[in-house]
């Protein structure tokens, strides 16, 4: 008999959190019983699970004890508050935010390629799911890695507006109705106009020149590959799309490929799907918005290095993304580690 698992979900109205709710019924999580936990904001609101409404609760008044895994879905501050007090109760965590990014102990999962790493999970009791950009690059490089080895990736991100939530699809949402109408706009999310606009910052800027969002990929990814030789420098964008995240990756691998390995290595990857020649072209909205594939397109040999080549992919960064990349790290928590 299969055994059912208490769950708990920090920050379940947000973006991520609905998403991760929704996932674990379309996966058919063997769940006992589900607690929605969220903030003052979002105390007595109700989500739908399995036909049946279930009340959001205070996460601050919730006794951990009840539950074996919790899913955090609320953003750094919210991970910091409430990971010690879960640990102590017993829960493993599943964290989605970048809390716990300079912490060794923590491993960083995409289970299609480390779900082994879990393994170690007892010692911080914390597993994080990477950023989007990261499952998505990772997921396209790993067989390559496999076969030749990686020197350097770089990676350029172009995120959606729902990458920093229900606030930021509001802002471009309100900003392009004014503009369209004719109305004037004052900035109140993003610290510019993001309708009609790009900005060629994601995250809080540091002073080395990157953003967090850029330094995230750069830790995570080699984490995740499992090759701390890897070389890895990214930029990062919010632009004015409402869902997906799609990215531009120029790699380096140790040896030369020709081009029809590099593509046969990635149609064959697996959560990856390849554009052949003669298909629609790859974009967020056509291809990437409401699976969990990442979709690559544009395959290209690097004019100038024999080692090098270039492509573009599209990632729901809310379903793989984010929420069924967590809910995966849980499918194999409940199978191998509680």
């Amino acid at each position: 008999m299969e055994r059912l698992i208490n769950i708990a979900v920090l920050g379940a109205t947000g973006t991520v959190g609905n998403a991760v709710v929704e996932q674990l019924e379309e996966r058919e999580y063997p769940i006992n019983q589900l607690f929605l936990l969220g903030s003052d904001n979002s105390d007595g609101e109700t989500l739908m699970f399995k036909g049946k409404r279930h009340r959001v609760q205070l996460a601050d008044k919730f006794d951990w004890s009840q539950v074996e895994i919790a899913l955090f879905c609320a953003g750094t501050e919210a991970a910091l508050a409430y990971a010690e007090e879960a640990k102590a109760a017993g829960c493993l965590i599943i964290d989605s935010s970048m809390a716990f990014m300079d912490d060794p102990d923590v491993v960083q999962v995409v289970p299609e390629i480390n779900a082994g790493a879990l393994a170690n999970i007892h010692q911080s009791r914390i597993a994080v799911s990477p950023s989007s950009a990261v499952i998505a690059a990772s997921l396209v490089l790993k067989p390559l890695q496999d076969e030749v080895g990686l020197n350097k990736v770089n990676m350029a991100s172009y995120q959606s507006v729902s990458s920093a939530g229900k606030q930021g699809v509001a802002a471009l949402a309100e900003q392009t109705a004014k503009l369209l109408n004719a109305k004037p706009i004052e900035p109140n999310f993003f610290a510019q106009q993001i309708a009609f606009n790009c900005l060629p910052l994601a995250g809080q800027a540091l002073e080395n020149g990157y953003s967090q969002d850029e330094l995230l990929i750069t830790n995570q990814l080699p984490l995740v590959l499992n090759d701390q030789e890897v070389g890895v420098t990214a930029s990062c964008v919010i632009v004015p799309v409402f869902h997906g995240l799609a990215g531009v990756l120029h790699v380096e691998t140790r040896y030369p490929l020709e081009i029809n390995e590099i593509t046969s290595m990635i149609r064959d990857a697996q959560g990856v799907e390849l554009a052949e020649p003669g298909d629609e072209m790859v974009t967020c909205v056509s291809h990437a918005v409401g699976q969990d594939l990442v979709h690559v397109d544009r395959v290209r040999k690097d004019i100038n290095n024999e080692n090098g080549l270039a492509l573009w992919f599209a990632i729901d960064n809310v379903r793989k993304g984010s929420a069924t990349n967590m809910v995966q790290i849980a499918e194999h928590l409940g199978q191998y580690y509680l």
